[in-house]
């Protein structure tokens, strides 16, 4: 199939590189001409594991090109894959204008009839707008899609290429036939590809993200309460995860949840509520847990050292929202490391990753380090933020010479509280007793 897809961060240079991968023809449009000549370099602007390799067999193959003439690529297709960003606005309803100035554009450029899709997270009703958009800049005829992601970063490669389930939204039964004969290729163990009325694919996308970050509020709400009547969150978690009602995902308690899609979703799904005259308590309460949880940490650090902390320098490991990637929006880190800022201490960070991103945020105010090892040395003590593979099997011997004293606060329970305690660490983690000696 031809196929245009506007918009070349995480969704849209994901599912145009998967859509090539399967042999269709794919033109990647984007106004920022630095990414596209970056792209056409073979250079990748965002860190996504496989994706470089992807990008670069399906370019050299001639399946994908990369352009910033969204008036040539929509007049070379039939699909158009709208993935640009909305971002929310102050009061948490998400930001349309780059979508209906897609749909406008696209309406301009069309030359005959089009299948439109919403890939981008769109509050429900979002269609409709599109469809007024397109409708008056063209007399072609053209269908309007909703196709919401489900990629997790860092493993969006492996989501879309096999994808849990698959949802559109149709109104047309030869669009219904049409979209389900594009994602076959990706479907083939099985998996479904569940057709419904645009409206309830909108809502799909919200509700799924809400209901997995309520499962994360929730397990760090009942890791709080274990501290305080001394069970272990670990053991209770394994516990409620064998419920196969219940699962096992999603469930590890840590310093709340960040990036791009859970926060925005959150806001954007209490937002839509309001404007329907509804309110979503338990969402309300998901996003205050989530704010408070990211703030924890340095609860626990304070309560050691009091809440004066001049003079003291922590080193922070894992900066991203979430192991890899480079994604630091909304990342509990910046609460975190804003925080003991404030309260007088100097920070020394590392990052796999995120490090060029980090610096963006904080500039000189934050000493980045080379590598791990290089962030403890002479620090009061040592904070994880992020689980990276790499930080689980660190050489501790190193670490304990490194610090001033050898104290760990773990945001994410990567080490075990007997192996600490045999290491001689003073260690601190979510849920769980802290570990003295």
């Amino acid at each position: 199939m031809k196929i245009c897809v506007v918009g070349t961060g995480y969704v849209g240079l994901v599912a145009g590189t998967c859509f090539a991968e399967t042999g269709n023809d794919v033109i990647c449009v984007d106004v920022d001409e630095r990414k596209i000549k970056m792209l056409n370099k073979g250079e990748i602007p965002i860190y996504e594991p496989g994706l470089k390799e992807l990008v670069d067999r399906n370019a050299s193959k001639g399946r994908l090109f990369f352009t910033t003439d969204l008036d040539k690529a929509v007049k070379a297709s039939l699909i158009i894959f709208v993935a640009v960003g909305t971002p929310p606005e102050e009061d948490g309803s998400s930001d349309l204008r780059h979508v209906l100035a897609v749909a406008r554009d696209v309406g301009r450029a069309m030359n005959g009839y089009k299948v439109i899709v919403d890939k981008s997270t769109v509050p429900v009703g979002t269609a409709d707008l599109v469809r007024e958009a397109v409708s008056k800049e063209t007399q072609h005829p053209f269908d309007v899609v909703s196709n919401p992601e489900f990629l997790k970063e860092g493993a969006a490669i492996d989501d879309f290429m096999r994808p849990d389930r698959v949802v559109i939204g149709v109104d047309n039964p030869r669009v219904e036939a049409l979209m389900k004969d594009l994602y076959s290729p990706f479907v083939r163990t099985g998996h479904p590809i569940i057709a419904m009325d645009v409206r309830s694919a909108e809502m799909t996308k919200y509700a799924s993200n809400a209901l997995l970050a309520t499962k994360i509020s929730f397990m760090n709400e009942i890791a709080r309460l274990c501290e305080r009547v001394g069970a272990d969150v670990n053991l209770v978690r394994q516990g409620v995860g064998s419920d196969v009602r219940i699962g096992h995902q999603f469930l590890f308690p840590g310093v709340g949840y960040g990036g791009s899609c859970f926060p925005k979703d959150i806001k954007a799904l209490v937002h839509t509520a309001r404007e329907y005259d509804t309110s979503l308590e338990i969402l309300a309460a998901v996003e205050s847990v989530n704010e408070r949880q990211k703030r924890h940490l340095v609860d626990k650090v304070k309560a050691y050292y009091g809440p004066d902390l001049k003079g003291r320098c922590f080193a922070v490991w894992g900066l991203s929202f979430k192991p890899r990637t480079d994604d630091m929006r909304e990342a509990p880190a910046i609460v975190i490391i804003k925080e003991l800022m404030a309260a007088g201490a100097t920070v020394q960070a590392y990052d796999p990753q995120a490090m060029e991103v980090a610096h963006g945020i904080f500039g000189e105010s934050v000493a980045l380090m080379k590598d791990e090892y290089e962030a403890v040395n002479g620090a009061d003590a040592l904070l994880i933020v992020t689980e990276w593979n790499e930080f689980r099997e660190p050489n501790f011997d190193l670490i304990r010479k490194s610090l001033k004293a050898p104290i760990i606060f773990d945001g994410r329970n990567i080490y075990e509280p007997a192996k600490m305690a045999a290491q001689g660490f003073r260690y601190f983690s979510i849920g769980r007793a802290p570990v003295e000696v």
